[in-house]
């Protein structure tokens, strides 16, 4: 079965399959059962599953987050929303401190299956703390997954990889792109959630990034096409753990790697995937590794989101000093 739908539809129906195959996972968050949450995503699914399985919960991310680890210990997978990103930094204690390191305390003979789901990013025109990108911190974090869906497709499947693994994930959906429509095969699994992705071929520069950024990487690509450049596009679909054979392979073949990311570039998974491919593919690049990022301060007013977060325009300016090596 084959459907055109929307990221938050898609997420919503992969969840709904969920609870549907196991009564033992549940939702949690603020307004996400009467309201369906901020972006509807987890509409209807109160109706249907009742109000002990889709929970709406205080305004307290931390108690939301200690919570579901209490629940993960009794048996449960519990899936937490955090409505925007830059609201989880009140829980960000529970998920470093305490999640991420209990299986690693317990020798794994603990399993703490708990999904975190983040809204994140910018181009909604939002004001501070609704539109940045924490990723890092959590990538940067042992003991955590990290991944986050660029397509219908994939947030249909991953939500659902992510709720089945044992460990706990951190699952960033960009929420600039829950309105863009995709196929969607809800019969055919695919591969490993923590796969990194070509998603177009080409052989002369790379291209890597993950969740909104892949539609900005696709459409330079498409600009760089119509001028005669050949560009290859990886989806990075994990950040924590980097799924680093297909880029290798890529940078083998185009020789030139652009990194690009809404997140600042200081210190970040850009900044991790630039070096380790230095470290991996040093022989096979023509160029230096380049990164493309939201600048290194706080996110700005709505008004110079557009100045801020990387475009189409930045990533072939980047290109250009790739290929001028």
């Amino acid at each position: 079965m084959t459907d055109t739908l929307t990221l938050a539809k898609a997420i919503n129906l992969g969840l709904q399959k969920a609870l549907a195959d196991d009564q033992k996972v549940l939702l949690m968050g603020e307004d996400i059962a009467t309201l369906g949450g901020v972006f509807r995503v987890t509409e209807g699914l109160v109706s249907e599953f009742g109000r002990n399985r889709v929970i709406d919960t205080p305004l307290a991310e931390s108690a939301i987050v200690g919570t579901a680890i209490g629940l993960a210990m009794r048996g449960y997978r519990p899936v937490c929303e955090i409505q925007f990103d830059g609201f989880i930094f009140p829980g960000f204690d529970q998920i470093t401190s305490q999640l991420a390191k209990l299986t690693y305390r317990h020798e794994g003979s603990a399993r703490f299956p708990i999904v975190i789901r983040v809204p994140y990013g910018g181009h909604i025109g939002a004001v501070e703390h609704h539109q940045e990108s924490p990723e890092a911190y959590f990538a940067h974090t042992p003991g955590l997954r990290v991944v986050s869906p660029a397509t219908p497709q994939d947030g249909y499947w991953m939500i659902q990889q992510a709720i089945q693994s044992n460990d706990p994930v951190m699952f960033f959906e960009p929420k600039s792109r829950y309105w863009q429509k995709g196929e969607v095969d809800r019969e055919t699994p695919p591969g490993a959630f923590q796969a990194s992705r070509v998603v177009r071929t080409g052989t002369e520069v790379t291209l890597v990034g993950h969740g909104a950024m892949v539609s900005v990487l696709l459409q330079a690509a498409d600009i760089a096409a119509a001028e005669g450049t050949s560009i290859e596009v990886i989806d990075l679909r994990s950040l924590s753990p980097i799924d680093y054979a297909p880029i290798i392979a890529s940078v083998q073949k185009t020789g030139r790697l652009v990194v690009a990311q809404e997140a600042p570039g200081h210190a970040s998974v850009g900044s991790e995937i630039a070096s380790t491919v230095a470290e991996r593919a040093f022989y096979s690049l023509e160029a230096p590794v380049l990164r493309v990022s939201g600048f290194d301060t706080p996110f700005p007013p709505a008004k110079l989101e557009g100045i801020y977060l990387p475009d189409a325009d930045r990533i072939l300016e980047a290109v250009d000093r790739a290929l001028a090596y």
